[in-house]
């Protein structure tokens, strides 16, 4: 029994560490981009208004830049196939509080990772098209629906014509 072999995609990693943000809030912006393609994702980022788009925006910039550089690939037609923050260090902090009590300031950190794939048209050979006739692959055109005038327009039609 012969198997097919899984159709590999050419991945692209980019990584920005000890980002000065909790992992919860990069989330949110990363699920926006998640799947979307370069350009699209780059419109998502400028767009939106969380401090933490700008960092993402870095590294999709990095990822897009590794790819060019090291792997020939053309940075406008990869997609966002995974991006995702994980928790880094977290700084603590110490804040003075009323009757010499003391409060804990937690200054969290996370990693971003942004992971670009090739879409099926620059990993894949372009395809030939079949040979057919040139009769058979074009349809007649389709039959316009002549426009409904409103009945102001109707009105003054008359008019003119009387």
């Amino acid at each position: 029994m012969a198997t097919a072999a899984p159709e590999t995609t050419q991945t692209v990693r980019a990584q920005a560490k000890y980002v000065r943000t909790s992992a919860r809030k990069a989330r949110v912006v990363l699920e926006h981009i998640r799947g979307r393609s370069v350009p699209e994702a780059r419109t998502v980022l400028a767009f939106t208004p969380r401090a933490v788009a700008v960092e993402i925006e870095k590294v999709l910039r990095s990822a897009v830049a590794n790819a060019e550089a090291n792997h020939g690939l053309i940075g406008d037609e990869l997609v966002v196939s995974e991006a995702y923050a994980d928790e880094g260090p977290t700084i603590k902090r110490w804040r003075p509080r009323a009757r010499g009590r003391a409060s804990k300031i937690m200054k969290r950190t996370c990693h971003i990772t942004l992971k670009l794939a090739a879409t099926e048209r620059t990993s894949a050979a372009p395809k030939a098209p079949a040979a057919a006739p040139a009769e058979a692959t074009q349809e007649p055109p389709a039959e316009e629906k002549p426009k409904r005038r409103s009945k102001a327009r109707e009105k003054q039609a008359e008019e003119v014509t009387a």
